[in-house]
């Protein structure tokens, strides 16, 4: 497949609090299923060259809220290359209603990201190769790292959505029920939520994604700069097709499938994933073990200098280990 690259390029929504990180190199690439997605390039911005991060987010997330975490792996001499997921960021929406969450199957997220590894890392970024999955992304890491153990040299995980906060044992009921309701035809309605409203300054206060109000404002002023960055409710084929996933990745044969060596970061107060079964799963794990951050909120790269200076000395250390 060739890496088909609009002439105009995508734009990036960048702000006063959000500056874009020096060297960006964005375009679109095809899919093998026709989908157009959006990625963004950097070169390292200092060092030696220690490989390229691949970086994946969860969901409802785009390229331009993880513009500091970008410069901190370049300043850290890495090379790195995103993507916004199929129905969200700058990418193809899948549906008439482009705020609501939309995915056919979850197997989709691996298709992306198989195109991504093969038309734009591969020929374009200097190896090894590191993925770095947050969240829905995260789920969708441990799923490619169960299908090809040669993509990535090793997987750092925040927050990995492998069950939902105070859903353990339920995840499996719900699959069925979204599955139903997908089945009768009406997939593409979202589960209105109160917490997928459009954010603003005035829900900081009970937000459940950071302590840090700054970075959170910074979220806040993005969406407003372009407002088609925002996502809000999941529709039920997501969740069908999501939970289906999670239970998959709840089975006791899952941890013995991931031969990649691969650490798992839980944050102590998420109310978005599981914790405990992020818990279960690191003790089980054959390649990898698993860390929780103690007074971190479910967006660990969005959190607190103190937080954030804990993720990225564990993902230096982590790293580190591949030259011992």
């Amino acid at each position: 497949m060739t890496n088909q690259v609009d002439p105009q390029g995508p734009k990036l929504a960048v702000t006063p609090s959000n500056p874009v990180p020096e060297g960006a190199r964005p375009g679109y690439f095809t899919t093998s299923d026709k989908v157009r997605l959006r990625y963004c390039l950097w070169p390292k911005a200092q060092g030696p060259q220690r490989g390229t991060v691949c970086l994946v987010q969860g969901r409802t997330e785009y390229i331009e809220k993880y513009f500091e975490t970008v410069e901190d792996f370049r300043r850290r001499g890495f090379a790195v290359a995103t993507f916004d997921w199929r129905g969200q960021g700058g990418s193809d929406r899948l549906i008439g209603n482009a705020h609501v969450g939309y995915v056919d199957k979850f197997d989709d997220y691996w298709t992306d990201l198989k195109c991504f590894h093969a038309d734009i890392l591969l020929p374009d970024c200097p190896p090894p190769y590191y993925l770095v999955g947050h969240s829905m992304g995260g789920l969708a890491s441990l799923m490619a790292a169960t299908r090809d153990r040669m993509m990535f040299d090793r997987v750092f995980l925040s927050a990995p959505m492998v069950s939902l906060y105070k859903m353990e044992g339920t995840i499996s009921r719900w699959a069925m029920f979204a599955e139903a309701v997908s089945f009768v035809g009406l997939g593409a309605l979202p589960l209105a939520r109160k917490g997928d409203r459009r954010p603003d300054e005035s829900m900081f206060a009970d937000n459940p994604l950071t302590s840090d109000m700054l970075r959170y404002v910074r979220m806040v002023e993005t969406i407003r700069a372009d407002d088609g960055l925002y996502i809000g409710s999941p529709s039920f084929r997501w969740l069908a097709a999501s939970m289906r996933a999670m239970v998959e990745a709840g089975q006791d044969r899952f941890p013995a499938q991931i031969q990649i060596p691969l650490l798992v970061l839980a944050a102590a107060r998420d109310q978005i994933v599981s914790t405990p079964a992020i818990e279960q799963l690191g003790l089980r794990l054959r390649t990898g073990r698993h860390m929780v951050i103690a007074g971190a909120r479910h967006e660990l790269f969005m959190e607190s200098d103190t937080i954030r200076g804990q993720v990225l000395a564990a993902f230096d250390a982590f790293v580190t280990e591949q030259s011992r």
